[in-house]
């Protein structure tokens, strides 16, 4: 496999075999002594029901435990010997970067209720990388909507007709909002694929937070062309832009040890490797042909429409005989994280919900046997959290037991015998095996680094990274706790049918001290009482169970400081937590920063406007509603109920303002062409007496409070002939009028 050149195509099947024996060797080498260290302990004291409950949860985590430390070591020796042969991104040479991709790429962005200006200004980024790639010819991008709220959905759509106008991207840069967000992303994107995937041949998909250099799409691309046997290719995005201490520390962390983590999975994933949803590009006709999404049976939690797309479509993508694989050593490749503990957990909990799905797909017909391990690894990963806390409670059962007892040893023959260990020696000898191993991977980590120099100066030097290590273990063993019992909180709730809403999810907010405490005051209470347990129990019991109950007892300030944008970027002037990214950004991360700088520090809504400024927007503003109105559908007939109610909708708008309606009827206009036009024509012509309030402040207002971008101004003639081509229902007709 030592060539300049690798073909995935020609890869051994007898050498993917032997890698991933070697690798469940490892893990048996590695967790194997442990758990015999652990049973011969039960032996010596004689084994009781508990005591056969606590090795079985103990095998458990500790194989998890010892997985992780195999990959680290895997990947640690491979990037040691120049990186693994068998990689896809070797399949590539130097000079192939200048070949032509004659494909056409769509570039897909799938939104709800997200910052309009992160995601424009992320594609603006991202397109304008692209055209200094001199690739742009084959390359279209598209934004799907899938928002609800009003505010939202319609300076989304300002924004991105500005957004091509500003670029000259008409026909390059498209829009298209769902009227109903069905099966949320994963329909989103299904819906793409029937209205224009016939167009495409390759889809890099992205989140709302996703940002990627023109080079690594056009890599991602290039790759796709010379591996036709291909369907997926997952990139490794890097965490950037992170502000709060949290979010620093994520990054840091990702970004020191995912290298040699992301090495030893591929090593043993190769091309049954996982998807995860965006930062990828996937290959359209096998994707439209083979991964329509089922509907599991039955109803509540783990029924019903699949929550987690990504793994069940690389699943379906790899039954079909298609190869799925992890582009590890790839530059340009981006994504942001929570900001702080809260947001973490809410996303982890729509995570879990579709985790715990899969467990009915583990053994579905025709899946390769790779995937039915990424199936059950997913789920272990948030069902290890009360796996832990059932370890941690039948730790203190026994250890109460043998409190009231006393340690009575049986005069049985055990291998500690040999070693000439003690009881207690044993404990503890297991104990600090443990914690190394847990440590393993960070060191790894580093060593692997020594050997880089200029990677090391990138993180600031080996003080500041020593130190962010140190610091980055203290408060991720202190959270660690708090996630167990969110996990399990979860869990519960997803097992009682508690079936939760997949919601928008969060970025970058401020922790606020009201939301910690009313999130965290349980987990304080738990810490507490369980300080108080353990302590009766045994003194050498609360010794080792410190770090878990001081991280619930103090969860609440824990929370609210790492939440903290003003502590972050102090810490960030100090070059605490540093990152490559940081030290030596490219160009795509400095232009978007300095984007949504100037965009923060650009003219807000009033704030007795803003609740209510989209529909605002679409109803005053020439230009705003034209391209709204040009964008809606329009009806061949209204049935007369349906106009009448719009009629009295419109009225009570006008003369009673926003509020006097309930947002489902606001919604109602927004999507109703017909009085779209009525009530920006009613507006305009309606006496000032006549009208609430709310509309008379609003038309004082207006063009102070959110102008229109200087590129975006249309002459007024000009968007009367919008409002015009609109109202005749000539969409396309209209966009254009808009476009010139």
């Amino acid at each position: 496999m030592n060539v300049a050149r690798f073909d995935p195509a020609l890869l051994d099947a007898k050498e993917i075999a032997r890698r991933r024996h070697r690798l469940v060797a490892l893990v048996l080498l590695i967790a194997g002594p442990a758990v015999l260290v652990m049973a011969d302990l039960h032996w010596r004291t004689g084994y009781d029901g508990w005591k056969f409950v606590h090795l079985l949860l103990f095998t458990i985590l500790f194989a998890l435990v010892a997985l992780g430390a195999a990959q680290a070591l895997i990947g640690f020796f491979l990037r040691r010997r120049g990186g693994d042969p068998c990689r896809i991104t070797a399949s590539l040479e130097p000079h192939d970067a200048a070949q032509i991709v004659s494909a056409r790429t769509a570039v897909v962005m799938p939104i709800c209720n997200e910052e309009v200006s992160r995601v424009i200004e992320g594609l603006r980024v991202m397109y304008l990388s692209v055209l200094r790639t001199g690739k742009l010819a084959d390359c279209d991008f598209f934004l799907l909507s899938d928002s609800s709220d009003p505010n939202r959905w319609i300076a989304e759509e300002a924004a991105w007709l500005a957004l091509t106008q500003q670029l000259g991207a008409q026909g390059r840069i498209f829009y298209r909002k769902r009227r109903g967000g069905i099966n949320k992303k994963a329909g989103n994107l299904a819906d793409f694929c029937r209205r224009w995937g016939r167009h495409y041949v390759y889809m890099v998909v992205l989140d709302a937070d996703s940002l990627m250099s023109g080079d690594a799409i056009v890599r991602l691309a290039q790759l796709m062309e010379r591996n036709r046997h291909v369907g997926i290719i997952q990139g490794v995005p890097v965490l950037v832009n992170g502000e709060t201490i949290l979010a620093r520390l994520q990054q840091f962390a990702t970004r020191l040890y995912g290298p040699v983590s992301a090495a030893g999975l591929n090593y043993w994933q190769l091309s049954e490797a996982n998807y995860w949803g965006h930062n990828a590009i996937i290959r359209l006709t096998p994707f439209i042909a083979h991964c329509s999404l089922p509907e599991l049976p039955g109803e509540g939690a783990f029924g019903g429409r699949i929550m987690s797309h990504d793994y069940v479509e690389a699943a379906l993508m790899r039954r079909a005989g298609w190869e799925v694989w992890l582009a590890t050593e790839m530059e340009g490749n981006y994504e942001e994280c929570p900001a702080n503990v809260i947001e973490f957990a809410q996303r982890d909990r729509r995570w879990l919900q579709g985790n715990l799905q899969h467990a009915r797909l583990v053994g579905a017909q025709g899946f390769h046997a790779v995937n039915r391990v990424h199936f059950a690894l997913g789920i272990l990963a948030y069902v290890a959290s009360p796996l832990w806390l059932a370890f941690l409670i039948v730790s203190a059962v026994i250890a109460g037991r043998f409190g009231a007892t006393g340690v009575a040893l049986r005069p049985v023959h055990s291998f500690a015998d040999y070693a000439h260990w003690s009881y207690q020696s044993q404990a503890v000898l297991l104990s600090f095996f443990t914690l190394a191993l847990l440590f393993f991977p960070k060191v790894l980590a580093l060593l692997d680094l020594n050997s880089r120099p200029s990677e090391v100066a990138a993180f600031g030097g080996w003080g500041d990274l020593v130190g962010g290590v140190f610091l980055e273990t203290l408060v991720f063993t202190l959270l660690a706790p708090v996630l167990m019992l969110y996990h399990t909180a979860f869990i519960v709730l997803t097992i009682a049918r508690r079936k939760i809403a997949w919601g928008t999810q969060r970025r970058g907010g401020e922790s606020m001290l009201g939301e910690t405490i009313a999130a965290h005051w349980a987990h304080t209470a738990v810490g507490v009482i369980g300080w108080m347990i353990v302590t009766r129990i045994d003194s050498t019991l609360a010794f080792w169970m410190t770090p878990i109950l001081a991280g619930l007892i103090f969860s609440i300030p824990l929370s609210y400081f790492t939440g903290s944008l003003t502590l972050g970027r102090a810490l960030r002037r100090e070059g605490l937590f540093k990152t490559p990214e940081e030290s030596r950004p490219l160009p795509e991360l400095v232009q978007l920063g300095d984007a949504l700088v100037a965009r923060r520090r650009g003219p807000q809504p009033l704030p007795a406007l803003a609740a209510n400024y989209g529909l605002l927007q679409a109803v005053i503003d020439p230009y705003v509603n034209a391209v709204h109105v040009s964008l809606l559908r329009a009806k061949d007939e209204q049935p007369a109920a349906s106009e009448e109610r719009f009629v009295g909708l419109r009225a009570t708008l006008l003369r009673d303002g926003p509020e006097a309606l309930t947002p489902r009827d606001r919604v109602a206009l927004l999507m109703d062409l017909d009085s779209m036009n009525a009530l920006h024509h009613a507006l305009w012509s309606s006496p000032a007496a006549e009208l609430a309030e709310w509309w008379r402040l609003a038309l004082q207002h207006y063009n102070v409070i959110a102008p229109v971008p200087e590129t975006a101004f249309t002459p007024r003639n000009g968007v009367a002939r919008i409002v015009e081509l609109a109202e005749r229902g000539d969409a396309t007709e209209a966009l254009r009028a808009a476009a010139r």
